[in-house]
């Protein structure tokens, strides 16, 4: 059993991380300020409020406890809003975890977890992303995420700390039966916006582009269900218990779906037509993106479940057709 800390548990993938590892037989505390995650998606483990920006709050929840390692899902992650506000994001995702970093080393915590992303590779140049893809974002939220992975190593070769970056391409789907899904305020993922549309919670959907070099004219995307993700981060504590330094890992089917693939299979999951709208273009889409996760099936052992799109967006349906559905906007 390990005492584990969830900066950012509140949230989408933190709150499925949490489930996990309570269901492995580990005690979990929430660190969450709120501002985007949900007070209801905290089924598992104390939640404490406070924010990496904050350094009273980090000092009044290292005090008292001891923490065998911690995963770091705090983060502002929309790609829109960080180009027109960029300072915000290098502060949160940078300095918050520059905080989140010196709070461990005084209280002896040397393990971290970090929720890092595709988008520190830019535009991609091969058909499938590996670790040693080039790395040139092109907007503030990428490059915010590549600065934090620069961070950590730099703490390994300097304090010794230990870490796994994991990089996900498009988490997708949810855990209806444990009563956790995808609720953002803002919400952005195609997924979500797919299943709104289809039961009048938003507009109608728009397909920005049918113009891209793929097989139907719009976006490619890699879609991992949560679940596996936590899967993954789990198994990057047990990957620290025998490698020290700093590391990374793509998370991906090494699959891609387009974005009318995504339609017209909730159109089969759910018997219900998904209303869309053919838009432009949106700057910075690039046509396909689509992971190399053989890295972390040799050396994690990680390997998906959710190898199939029907059945994790059959699980996201389930979760946003509930009438309980909590962050519902």
């Amino acid at each position: 059993m390990r005492d584990i800390l969830i900066c950012g548990g509140a949230g989408y993938i933190g709150s499925h991380m949490a489930q996990h590892l309570a269901e492995q037989g580990h005690r979990v505390t929430v660190f969450d300020n709120l501002s985007t995650g949900h007070r209801e998606a905290v089924a598992w483990g104390e939640l404490v409020e406070g924010d990496l920006l904050d350094a009273a709050s980090l000092q009044r929840l290292f005090v008292g406890r001891r923490f065998d390692a911690v995963m770091h899902f705090a983060a502002q992650s929309l790609v829109g809003e960080s180009v027109r506000d960029p300072y915000a994001y290098y502060a949160n995702n940078v300095g918050g975890t520059i905080n989140l970093l010196q709070a461990m080393r005084k209280h002896g915590t040397e393990r971290i977890v970090f929720s890092s992303t595709a988008a520190i590779f830019g535009e991609p140049c091969s058909a499938l992303i590996d670790e040693d893809h080039p790395k040139q974002p092109i907007n503030p939220y990428g490059a915010s995420k590549q600065m934090a992975e620069r961070v950590l190593a730099d703490a390994a070769a300097a304090y010794g700390l230990r870490s796994v970056s994991l990089r996900y391409f498009n988490a997708a789907g949810a855990l209806p039966e444990h009563g956790i899904g995808e609720a953002h305020r803002c919400e952005t993922h195609l997924i979500p916006n797919v299943l709104r549309s289809m039961l009048g919670q938003a507009g109608r959907l728009q397909v920005f582009g049918r113009d891209y070099d793929t097989p139907d004219g719009t976006c490619v995307r890699d879609y991992v269900h949560v679940q596996d993700l936590a899967r993954a981060h789990a198994l990057a504590l047990d990957y620290m218990d025998t490698e020290p330094g700093a590391h990374a890992f793509n998370l991906g089917n090494g699959q891609g779906f387009s974005v009318l693939d995504v339609i017209q299979t909730a159109a089969t999951v759910s018997g219900m037509q998904v209303p869309y709208d053919i838009a432009d273009r949106r700057p910075g889409d690039p046509a396909r993106l689509v992971a190399s996760g053989e890295r972390a099936r040799r050396v994690l052992g990680w390997q998906p479940t959710w190898t199939e799109l029907a059945p994790i967006i059959e699980s996201a349906w389930r979760w946003h057709r509930e009438p309980a559905v909590w962050g519902r906007v």
